[in-house]
């Protein structure tokens, strides 16, 4: 697989495709949040424990209203929906992040949200680069985007229980 263009990325994630792409850590297998199919893939792919759930990548706050998530935004979220079962996978919360990098969030902008697990297979280290990608992937995703390479801590996981915050997994972001 070559690198492709945004444009050819976008199309493909719309169409229920996934693909490795950069994200403000590491790089990640995403696919559409809305796509049982594309999250179903993702799992197969990675070999991901089923009952793990993944983080949702979103472009702005707005975007949780597809969840029928409404208030203030917390990075971990009651979903207790079952239509959103192949998602919080039984769980019944969600992780959401807005990244920070523009070029990803307009790309969510245009694909919607999407979920983003470390690009690995389950139990080894994330890829650092496209290539490290490949090596777990080959063809069994649809594109790789390219932004050299990633080196950093996954993102960190907190949620907000009794009014406080509690670290679920330290990241690269400290929360005190």
């Amino acid at each position: 697989m070559e690198q492709i263009v945004h444009k050819d990325a976008i199309t493909i994630l719309k169409r229920g495709g996934i693909g490795v792409l950069p994200t403000d850590t590491l790089y990640g297998v995403v696919g559409s949040a809305l796509s049982k199919k594309a999250v179903a893939r993702i799992y197969t792919v990675r070999n991901r424990n089923q009952k793990k759930p993944c983080i949702i990548l979103i472009h702005s706050i707005r975007d949780l209203a597809l969840f029928g998530i409404s208030g203030r935004v917390s990075v971990i979220m009651p979903c207790p929906y079952k239509k959103f079962a192949y998602l919080h996978r039984g769980i019944k919360t969600l992780a959401f992040r807005m990244p920070a990098d523009i070029r990803t969030r307009r790309l969510l902008q245009k694909t919607g949200p999407l979920v983003a697990p470390s690009a690995n297979t389950e139990g080894m280290p994330p890829a650092t680069t496209i290539a490290a990608a490949k090596r777990y992937f080959s063809e069994s995703v649809d594109f790789y985007i390219s932004a050299g390479k990633r080196v950093s801590a996954p993102s960190t996981l907190v949620v907000i229980e009794d009014g406080r915050i509690v670290i679920k997994r330290q990241g690269s972001t400290k929360v005190k």
